[in-house]
């Protein structure tokens, strides 16, 4: 079992591209990322069919933001690059001879339905334009170090 960072990688650009004033390369944002330019190209694809993020082609392009920063919220960009879930149920049927085994999904069900919950209801309260807040203040206070 494996978990995703297209999520965190998505925030990123998006937050990146927030902060710029035109188009930004591939390359580029690959470097702040840390990783190589043909990843980022794939979720700035996915990032475009979302509306978040447009591009222009030419030894100018690149990436820029598609809607104002303020207007991406976090649940948005969740729910355009990963799973619509952030917990799931056995991928096969737990044995219902044993009352564990026969009760527990719903149990879960319950548990996942709340935590989801609470993660959309944070997410969705949360801007792109608010983490390039957060990340310029975190960026002042390390200057006054």
């Amino acid at each position: 079992m494996s978990t995703s960072s297209r999520f965190a990688v998505a925030v990123h650009i998006l937050t990146l591209l927030a902060q710029s004033d035109g188009p930004v390369p591939s390359s580029m944002i690959a470097g702040s990322v840390g990783t190589n330019p043909a990843l980022i190209r794939r979720m700035i694809g996915a990032l475009t069919d979302a509306g978040f993020v447009t591009t222009t082609m030419g030894s100018t392009g690149g990436a820029m933001l598609a809607r104002p920063a303020s207007a991406i919220t976090l649940l948005e960009v969740f729910r355009a690059v990963e799973t619509p879930s952030m917990i799931t149920l056995h991928q096969s049927a737990p044995n219902p001879a044993c009352m564990v085994g026969r009760e527990i999904t719903g149990a879960l069900r319950q548990v996942a339905d709340r935590a989801q919950a609470a993660m959309d209801a944070t997410l969705a309260g949360i801007t792109i334009a608010g983490m390039l807040e957060n990340v310029e203040h975190a960026a002042a206070q390390r200057r006054k170090r």
